[in-house]
């Protein structure tokens, strides 16, 4: 028995010793994220707390609070490493491609005059008071207004002026990012047309949501995977 009480006391020893070293790496790392002292501390913490609830246990078949299983250091390091990518970078894991999503939403016009007057509204709110807004004269420049005065969004056309239509979203991976400078200001598809080795990864159909329609049909998100 003596024995065993040696060895507790030792193990108990180097729990606190544990316990003592994680808190200065804690405090030496002051709150940043992913650190390798804070991590290997843990670890150290972590086995000497298990080995003295497994001699605790073979004892006197009592147990502590503490429920941690052994953690082996050197998988711990591969771990880390995954995790936090290292001080250098290395262990990251960058997805190759560049992940381009496209959206299209058509629209019907009830009354040109409607909505010229709420784009204008728009517009006289985004201009100084002393300064002339000046008329909105086409449908196009009325649905451009209001989509600038919501900062592009398309949320920014759920008005009564304009009756939404059948859209859609596509998810595609692409070689490259989008180069705005290579098209000219009026190429309005060029941007959105698919070249050589993008691939579509799905689409969403989107469906308008009309008042005397059931909820579950608002949406068609069918998901066409491909």
């Amino acid at each position: 028995m003596t024995d065993h009480n040696a060895e507790l006391d030792a193990a108990l020893e180097r729990v606190v010793e544990a316990a003592r070293a994680h808190l200065a790496a804690v405090k030496a790392a002051a709150g940043r994220i992913d650190d390798d002292d804070v991590w290997q501390a843990y670890v150290d913490l972590n086995n000497a707390s298990y080995a003295y609830d497994e001699k605790l246990l073979d004892a006197f078949g009592e147990v502590t609070p503490w429920d941690v299983e052994a953690i082996d250091p050197d998988q711990a390091d591969e771990r880390f490493a995954q995790i936090s990518g290292g001080a250098d970078g290395a262990g990251a894991d960058p997805y190759p491609q560049v992940v381009s999503v496209r959206q299209r939403r058509d629209y019907r016009v009830p009354s040109v005059t409607a909505l010229l007057r709420v784009a204008e509204t728009a517009r006289r709110s985004s201009v100084p008071d002393d300064e002339d807004a000046g008329p909105v004269e086409s449908v196009g420049e009325a649905v451009l207004e209001l989509l600038q005065a919501g900062d592009g969004s398309l949320a920014s056309l759920d008005v009564p002026e304009l009756e939404p239509l059948d859209g859609l979203l596509t998810v595609t991976e692409v070689t490259e990012p989008l180069d705005l400078e290579a098209f000219d200001d009026a190429d309005g598809s060029g941007p959105f047309a698919p070249v050589e080795g993008d691939l579509l990864v799905g689409r969403l159909d989107e469906h308008p949501f009309l008042p005397d329609e059931d909820d579950h049909d608002h949406h068609d998100h069918a998901g066409h995977q491909h």
